[in-house]
């Protein structure tokens, strides 16, 4: 069976270092759309628009990036940050250190798959179609979670790096295919 499957990365949340410690209120006053409310969360929101992310600052000199639909993606966000903070005066210094957390991706495989089949065959999984009708797969190598439906989709999160995401996939549908849970979409069942 031909493997004609599609991955978008969706999210990518990582973690920056910037080994300082930050005047979120200094920020708050300087620099534009910025959102800061310490009685109610004790990080400074910071939204980009191009790229689509959104940064919570800490005073401890550590953010949190999400948003980033690819790791150069973020790499620019982070850039991008850094470079607008040191615009309105925010004295930043050395290099930040970022860390993916994790990847959430989605997948579409191009076939139908039995999931009775696969909960039965498959090792590390969960299923329970009257509580939710997906299969859940846990992947040993890459260590990745897997939601899998019987309409080929699927949903990959726990990824480190954007090379995992395609190695789960390609892997889980050898895997279906090895133990014959996948049958191809039949001309009518086609999506337009």
């Amino acid at each position: 069976m031909p493997y004609k499957a599609v991955v978008n990365i969706e999210n990518i949340v990582a973690t920056v270092t910037l080994d300082q410690n930050l005047d979120l209120y200094a920020m708050e006053r300087s620099v534009p759309n910025v959102e800061y409310d310490p009685d109610q969360f004790p990080g400074l929101i910071f939204r980009l628009e191009a790229p689509k992310v959104t940064s919570l600052i800490f005073k401890s000199g550590k953010m949190v990036v999400t948003g980033a639909k690819s790791t150069d993606e973020l790499i620019k966000a982070v850039k991008r940050i850094i470079k607008t903070l040191k615009r309105y005066g925010m004295n930043l210094t050395g290099k930040p250190k970022i860390q993916i957390q994790n990847i959430v991706a989605s997948a579409n495989l191009h076939v139908i798959v039995n999931l009775d089949k696969a909960a039965f065959l498959l090792e590390n999984n969960m299923y329970e179609p009257e509580q939710f009708p997906g299969l859940i797969y846990r992947m040993e190598d890459p260590r990745v979670v897997l939601l899998i439906f019987s309409s080929g989709k699927m949903v990959i999160t726990g990824a480190k790096r954007e090379e995992e995401v395609h190695k789960a996939v390609k892997k889980i549908f050898d895997k279906l295919v090895e133990l014959d849970c996948v049958k191809p979409f039949e001309e009518e069942e086609l999506e337009f």
